[in-house]
């Protein structure tokens, strides 16, 4: 049976003036909006629709924001039930409110607090990420590996996003390394990313207690579909699981590629992204091919 899969997407799809259509033409959404004014105790509406993108970048707002505009999505456009579900890094939380793991009000509580722990931990280590373009993955792990064992920095493989597109993370000097590596290597491209921290490596480690701890605090239900999580790269329906994925992949790779690929094999065929921008369909489009591909903003 051919199966529809939604899927949220993560960090990096804001963009100044994400949602306000919604806040003006749907009396539910514009609720929800008020409501996670109140839950953060400041405006992130009035950042979402006419902040700078210096102020959407910072990540205490860039995470709340993108997983709001998702939920917002999804419960006012009357969506029809998923078939299966899985987010993109922050993304997992949106999707964990589309299969009815979590209430809204107790994930957007999660994602701040997950949002500032990292802001902190990527404070306390100096770090960065980097994409690695037409190279293989096997390759880019290999050239880590050796780095770390040779040198002692920190750099792994982050985001698999598709094929021939893989972001490493780590310190600055281990990345910097890696990058130099990775072009002699025969990547095309290995860029380092304008962002705050090295994102899913052992750098997270300081944000791992506080997140784990408010996780464990959370009630978490049986999901009314399966979760495809980023650290296991296939379906999981148990709420205990779940909760320890979620812990494991603040430091953990973002298997997407892996999740994708499972889905397919699981019978999805028709792949519905519910949030801002594009990025997740056109890394489906890579993936495979042969899927129906499409958007809810």
């Amino acid at each position: 049976m051919n199966k529809h899969a939604f899927i949220f997407p993560g960090q990096g799809s804001q963009f100044s003036g994400m949602g306000k259509n919604l806040y003006e033409t749907n009396s539910d959404a514009k609720i929800i909006f008020e409501q996670a004014n109140e839950i953060l105790g400041f405006r992130i509406s009035d950042i979402m629709f006419q902040g700078t993108d210096e102020e959407l970048k910072q990540t205490n707002v860039t995470q709340p924001a993108v997983f709001l505009h998702s939920v917002v999505a999804f419960k006012t456009l009357n969506i029809i039930k998923p078939d299966m579900v899985a987010g993109h890094s922050l993304g997992e939380f949106s999707a964990l409110v589309a299969n009815e793991t979590l209430h809204f009000e107790d994930a957007l509580k999660l994602v701040s607090i997950r949002a500032n722990a990292m802001q902190k931990a990527c404070e306390i280590n100096p770090s960065t990420m980097a994409a690695v373009l037409a190279l293989a993955d096997d390759k880019v792990e290999e050239i880590c590996t050796a780095i770390q064992n040779e040198t002692g920095e920190i750099v792994v493989p982050a985001n698999y996003n598709c094929h021939g597109q893989l972001v490493i993370s780590g310190s600055i000097k281990g990345i910097e390394i890696a990058c130099e590596r990775l072009k002699t290597a025969g990547a095309k491209r290995a860029l380092v990313l304008p962002v705050g921290g090295a994102f899913h490596s052992p750098l997270m480690n300081p944000a791992k207690e506080e997140l784990a701890a408010a996780i464990e605090a959370t009630s978490f239900k049986t999901p009314s579909c399966p979760v495809y999580q980023n650290v296991v790269a296939s379906a999981v329906n148990d709420a205990t699981l779940i909760k320890q994925n979620l812990i494991a992949q603040l430091t953990g790779a973002v298997r997407w590629t892996q999740s994708i690929q499972a889905m397919v094999v699981d019978s999805a065929t028709h792949f519905t992204e519910v949030g801002p921008g594009k990025v997740l369909q056109g890394l489906v489009q890579k993936i495979h091919k042969e899927t129906i591909v499409d958007g809810l903003s």
